[in-house]
């Protein structure tokens, strides 16, 4: 069978997994995600009554700069234990010759990610396939089991991130006092950020506004003086790009 009988075969299976996934668990329902590569759980939410929760196996994702895929197992970010799954997958496209299958990354379309996910759920069991969209990236997971809300992953898991009032349970992110949704003050970032991210573990988003940079410049770093005029305070992940986001658009004009 060659390459595309495969693919085909493959996503015709695909569609009737995807249909049962989304009907049983009303997917379409959330309008909120956040997941976490260390638990590799993925959160869709409304609000703290309205929530569930899945296990995952992270696939890949795809570029919508460079309109490149990439695999899981290919990325060096990528935190999941769980994507060593799918080096399966990869030794079946050598013995195959499926091209896609073993290069890590290479030039994609939008369509190469549900197409590459569906192939993996006939070597990893699954029960629906779930992307994230990202300002850059669109996310691919294979989706294995529902997560009961009581359990010890699911207690870990909000132990290590922020009870925002506005969006729920996500990562913490630190911010200067002077940064808000009412007037541009400028947003300096410890370093180039976008929503969804992976993050280093001895890594925090952080951000701050033009006059502390000045502040932190004059004092030739953070040190004592320059954090007792940021004051320095905790937000949520969604919250920090929400500041980022009005920030920049109106410092743009």
């Amino acid at each position: 069978m060659d390459y595309e009988q495969y693919n085909r075969q493959s996503f015709d299976n695909l569609i009737q997994i995807q249909e049962k996934f989304k009907e049983t668990f009303e997917i379409d329902s959330y309008a909120n995600w956040f997941y976490d590569g260390e638990t590799e759980l993925l959160r869709l939410y409304n609000n703290d009554d309205d929530e569930i929760y899945f296990k995952y196996v992270s696939v890949g994702t795809y570029s919508l700069k460079s309109e490149t895929w990439m695999w899981s197992w290919f990325n060096k970010h990528s935190i999941e234990k769980s994507k060593n799954q799918l080096l399966v997958v990869k030794e079946f496209g050598i013995e195959n010759n499926y091209e896609k299958l073993y290069n890590g990354t290479f030039s994609s379309d939008e369509y190469d990610g549900w197409e590459l996910s569906s192939i993996c759920l006939n070597f990893v069991n699954g029960i629906g396939i779930y992307k994230v969209n990202t300002d850059n990236l669109d996310i691919f997971m294979l989706i294995t089991n529902l997560v009961d809300k009581s359990s010890p992953e699911i207690k870990k898991l909000k132990q290590k991130t922020v009870d925002c009032g506005s969006h729920g349970y996500s990562r913490p992110a630190f911010v200067c006092q002077h940064l808000n949704l009412e007037s541009p003050n400028g947003f300096e970032e410890a370093f180039e950020t976008y929503l969804g991210m992976e993050l280093d573990e001895e890594d925090d988003f952080q951000a701050w506004c033009s006059e502390c940079e000045k502040i932190r410049i004059e004092f030739n770093g953070w040190n004592e003086e320059s954090e007792k005029f940021a004051r320095i305070k905790l937000i949520c992940e969604n919250c920090y790009f929400e500041l980022k986001d009005f920030n920049q658009k109106n410092l743009l004009g």
